[in-house]
């Protein structure tokens, strides 16, 4: 078996994660280390604590020695001595990894351990003690001198699934893997094990009774689109870390880890305020407006006028000096702008300053995690009044099913309402006119307030009228009136007192037919 050293050195990577500060803190006399992921640090509370012995578990293809390259990387930064101990990768392979990423290997030290082509003779082959006894002790020693050689402060061992295969016998397995670590424990060292899960035993279990934290990484694959990655903590002995899932991508710099929202450690406090539509027939029928630190949902079928409404808010608000975000699943951006200009809006000088931005989203191409991390950012840093999603059903193809939609999207609003932002939701139902229309989800319990968009049949004509069914922060009107949106502009009419039934789709008369606003001849 050969045993050889390469180098690499000083890393030079991009900047990988969103960095999203810990509200917690650690326990204190515990130094952790940074781990080179701004994502991993903020969920394990500061990093790996130092000194220990880690597993890192998880199927191939899910960034487990790309997170190893980091973690040594950065203690180089730091000035500590690293090691990589490979059994499974060559040298050249993994500096080919680190190439992808932009980091220089110049100064890594790398002890590679994997059997030359003599081994492969037949007069290379053992005669006398089974292969597996000889091999495996063979290859601890060389592990155990190397590393007192080297005396690193970082250590990977990659991977566990060779020991595993030389050891055949789980006893013995676990003997090495705790002569292992009570070796490294009296040196301070603090140990990464790499574990792709190729076997099929009860031998992760035992190594994961034995490890001081345990970490899984997944890869979900989808009907279509990317496959989901997701990180979990399993266990971390003796210091605090964010629990269940959390979403990551492998990108060139390196891994992004987007932490779970935990909306109550975000402490509220602003000015409760209405926001303003620009339209003062909206605005009364809100009862002044909708209100700063609350979410409305404006649902209907489609067509109906929920994303101009929607657009309407957000411009308005820029124009106002307040910053406005549109995420758009449905639609192309283009498409949108085209569309507002042909209703009025003159949206280029306030793309021009930033006040107003939009973001087509691809759900195919978008985690959940990665879509919360976007907008904790767009709050944190550019600080942000208005957010419109238009729409949810495309933020539903995004999540993996119906009840991590809902968990997901509480956390977000009461992360959004206790920040003080106006978010606004639209959501398309299924069908056009009466008790056929549905909803793909029921989110309506999640916002605070509700503005029904409704086709109705008046004259001849197919009409669209608004009504509001629900506001939290206030009164409102009860009445349903119409939504004009041609000849260059966006109005909400007086309201419907001679129908009824507008909301069926086929209203009734029941008054005077002599108010006729909106007709074709009086439209504006």
């Amino acid at each position: 078996m050969t045993r050889k050293t390469a180098g690499a050195g000083p890393e030079q990577r991009a900047a990988a994660g969103v960095s999203l500060a810990s509200n917690s803190h650690s326990h204190p006399g515990i130094h952790h280390l940074k781990t080179g992921i701004d994502g991993l640090n903020d969920i394990l509370q500061g990093g790996f604590p130092q000194g220990h012995l880690y597993l890192i578990e998880g199927d191939p293809g899910t960034g487990k020695t790309t997170l190893a390259l980091q973690f040594l990387l950065e203690g180089m930064r730091g000035g500590d001595t690293v090691l990589y101990v490979t059994l499974s990768e060559s040298t050249d392979e993994l500096r080919q990894v680190a190439k992808s990423h932009g980091w220089s290997t110049e100064g890594l030290e790398i002890y590679e351990m994997i059997p030359p082509e003599d081994d492969l003779k037949p007069e290379a082959q053992y005669t006398v003690f089974h292969p597996s006894e000889v091999e495996l002790a063979d290859t601890i020693a060389s592990i155990l001198q190397k590393v007192d050689e080297v005396k690193p402060q970082r250590l990977v061992f990659d991977s566990l699934a060779e020991l595993r295969m030389l050891a055949r016998d789980p006893l013995k397995y676990r003997r090495q893997i705790l002569a292992l670590k009570r070796h490294l424990s009296g040196r301070n060292i603090t140990v990464l094990m790499l574990d792709d899960r190729t076997s099929d035993s009860n031998d992760d279990l035992q190594l994961q009774s034995i490890a001081h934290g345990v970490i899984s990484m997944q890869s979900l694959g989808r009907d279509y689109g990317i496959n989901r990655r997701r990180i979990m903590v399993h266990k971390l002995r003796g210091s605090a870390f964010r629990e269940g899932f959390h979403d990551y991508v492998i990108r060139k710099g390196g891994l992004q880890i987007f932490p779970r929202l935990i909306a109550a450690e975000h402490k509220p406090g602003f000015e409760r305020k209405p926001v303003r539509s620009g339209l003062a027939e909206l605005d009364d029928l809100l009862g002044g407006g909708i209100d700063t630190g609350t979410s409305t949902l404006l649902t209907g079928p489609a067509g109906c006028g929920k994303s101009t409404t929607a657009f309407h808010y957000a411009y308005c608000a820029a124009e106002r000096g307040e910053k406005a975000m549109i995420f758009n699943f449905d639609e192309s951006t283009g498409t949108l702008l085209d569309r507002a200009r042909g209703l009025g809006f003159d949206p280029d000088p306030l793309l021009e300053n930033g006040m107003l931005q939009l973001q087509q989203v691809d759900p195919a191409e978008l985690s959940p995690g990665e879509f919360i991390s976007q907008v904790r950012a767009l709050v944190d840093h550019e600080d942000l009044r208005v957010l419109v999603i238009d729409s949810m059903n495309g933020l539903l193809n995004a999540m993996p099913n119906e009840q991590f939609l809902a968990l997901q999207l509480h956390e977000l609003l009461s992360y959004l309402g206790q920040q003080g932002i106006a978010t606004i939701l639209t959501l398309a139902q299924a069908g056009v006119i009466g008790s056929a229309m549905q909803s793909p989800v029921d989110v309506s319990y999640l916002a605070d307030t509700i503005l029904l968009f409704r086709y109705f049949e008046r004259c001849g004509e197919i009409r669209q009228a608004i009504s509001v069914v629900k506001k939290r922060s206030g009164s409102h009107e009860r009445s349903i009136r119409e939504l004009f949106m041609e000849r260059g502009k966006v109005r909400v009419g007086q309201p419907l007192v001679e129908f009824e039934g507008v909301l069926t789709g086929v209203p009734r008369l029941i008054g005077s037919s002599g108010h006729r606003e909106g007709s074709a001849g009086s439209r504006a």
